[in-house]
């Protein structure tokens, strides 16, 4: 995968909602109505990750998980970090 630059990557931006490019990052936040479905998410996008063979940087804290994707190969971000924010939003629906 090739690495994107910035204009290239603010341009695939336009596409998704809610993710933003920050530190060399692909980020969002979202947030669920308890942990639990919280956490049933996350379980549902890391088998979305296996598939795709890229997996993400994250956190979650209660009801809040916030994703940061790059791709540590090409040492920023590639068109694999969108399809996987893709493939992510419409797990959440968001």
């Amino acid at each position: 995968m090739q690495k994107m630059n910035e204009s290239q990557i603010n341009k695939n931006l336009e596409a998704l909602h809610g993710w933003s490019f920050s530190s060399g990052y692909l980020t969002k936040t979202f947030q669920f109505s308890d942990f639990k479905e919280t956490f049933a998410a996350m379980t549902h996008i890391a088998f979305e990750c296996e598939l795709q063979g890229h997996h993400p940087n994250w956190e979650n804290v209660y009801n809040s998980l916030t994703i940061r994707l790059n791709t540590h190969d090409a040492d920023g971000i590639t068109e694999k970090d969108f399809k996987l924010a893709k493939s992510i939003d419409v797990i959440t629906k968001s």
